[in-house]
């Protein structure tokens, strides 16, 4: 059975469905959305040789070897430019996935819907939509497994963005539903945070300035869990 954090994603595909699924490992998502979408297309990407090859087993497994097609190459690399409409990135650090988006860029050509699930490091990933025009249309954050996930939807909008540093850093939908898994992310984070400083505290040389942009995000989510228990 498919993740519920995959699914999420697939729940934001649109018809008609033709994506690319990068770092696609087993190819579980490209499968799931061609047996449930008999028109949808996929190419499943897969940098690594072991993963490729479990990827080329599944797709084979479930005959959809006719609208998936498997390929092993660094991140973009796998598609031409124009080839699709949407792409999904899972299950990677957001600066992983920043590099792999600044890497090719010219392969974006035509690409409507980045739909993106950084494990960290969300907040890198929406500084980098906002820069490259794309407005960030839905959030999800869910818990599986004891693990919290981000799911980021962005649409290409060729205008000029401006999020709020507090959006750039909670996303400007999750702030503004703020559900449970939301304010448990939140209040770990700020535990995280004050360890941090105290740590950075007991150095030699304090790191002011980080030590600072911390006590400030602390800060705000003071705020943010206030405002949603007001």
């Amino acid at each position: 059975m498919l993740s519920k954090r995959l699914q999420v994603l697939a729940t934001y595909l649109q018809s008609p469905v033709h994506f690319a699924d990068i770092g696609s490992d087993h190819a579980y998502l490209p499968c799931y959305v061609c047996s449930k979408d008999l028109q949808a297309k996929a190419v499943a990407g897969e940098v690594n040789q072991g993963p490729y090859e479990r990827a080329i087993q599944t797709v084979a497994d479930q005959e959809l070897a006719d609208r998936i097609s498997v390929r092993k190459g660094d991140g973009l690399a796998v598609i031409s430019p124009g080839e699709v409409r949407q792409l999904t990135i899972a299950g990677m650090g957001g600066k992983l996935i920043c590099q792999i988006l600044n890497n090719d860029k010219d392969k974006l050509q035509g690409v409507e819907r980045l739909i993106l699930q950084p494990n960290v490091d969300a907040p890198l990933v929406r500084e980098w939509l906002q820069t490259h025009q794309y407005k960030i249309v839905a959030e999800e954050i869910i818990e599986e497994d004891g693990y919290i996930y981000e799911v980021l939807i962005s649409d290409y909008t060729g205008d000029n963005l401006y999020l709020t540093d507090k959006e750039i850093l909670f996303g400007p939908f999750l702030l503004e539903k703020q559900n449970d898994v939301f304010r448990l992310k939140w209040k770990k984070e700020m535990d995280k945070r004050n360890y941090l400083i105290n740590q950075m505290k007991l150095a030699t040389t304090a790191p002011e300035a980080k030590i600072t942009q911390l006590q400030k995000e602390c800060r705000w989510i003071q705020e943010v869990l206030a405002d949603d228990n007001g």
